[in-house]
């Protein structure tokens, strides 16, 4: 009779009480299993597309390799890198970090078009983590040295209607600044 009375209280394993909770224990964790995986999947995104910043953009794609935060490069290029006020391809346009850009910013001269016009390459202007490549910077300064300068924005598909404050342009040791200035001003 105890082997009869165990099986009817679902101890025994070929009771169907017993069948039924180890069926809902195995939905529970299927269900559980379910939302640490739609979890992961949704924060995939976000770690597989890690925000690309500038820096290391520009580190990656320069020859001017410096530590810090886009507004610290200017002046710590000091003694180490050629600095100047005039653009040449692969050299580093510096933006001082401002209240709307409180890390500053770093974009890499990819070609010249005239005096006031560049192309430049860099991330994380138009969208966080985008990658731009030969996107348009002006220099809209009064004295023409750069100080003042509007990018290309991809949300609005236009110059950025602000502009923002420069330091100046970091040369790579293969291009020093009076060699940029004279190619620039011939």
């Amino acid at each position: 009779m105890n082997g009869d009375c165990g099986r009817m209280n679902g101890r025994h394993a070929d009771s169907p009480n017993r069948r039924k909770s180890l069926d809902m224990l195995h939905m529970h964790k299927n269900i559980i299993a379910a939302f640490i995986a739609l979890f992961a999947f949704a924060a995939l995104p976000t770690a597989a597309n890690a925000r690309l910043q500038c820096v290391a953009y520009a580190r990656q794609v320069s020859e001017v390799q410096i530590s810090g935060n886009a507004r610290d490069w200017w002046n710590n290029a000091a003694g180490r890198y050629d600095r100047g006020q005039a653009p040449k391809p692969g050299a580093v346009l510096a933006f001082a970090g401002t209240r709307a850009m409180p890390y500053g910013h770093v974009a890499v001269v990819s070609k010249i078009v005239d005096d006031r016009h560049i192309l430049i390459n860099h991330a994380n202007w138009s969208r966080p983590g985008m990658v731009e490549r030969g996107v348009m910077a002006v220099d809209v300064s009064p004295a023409g040295d750069w100080s003042q300068v509007r990018v290309w924005y991809a949300p609005t598909g236009s110059l950025g209607l602000r502009p923002s404050a420069a330091k100046g342009f970091i040369y790579p040791r293969t291009v020093t600044a009076s060699a940029a200035t004279a190619r620039t001003a011939g």
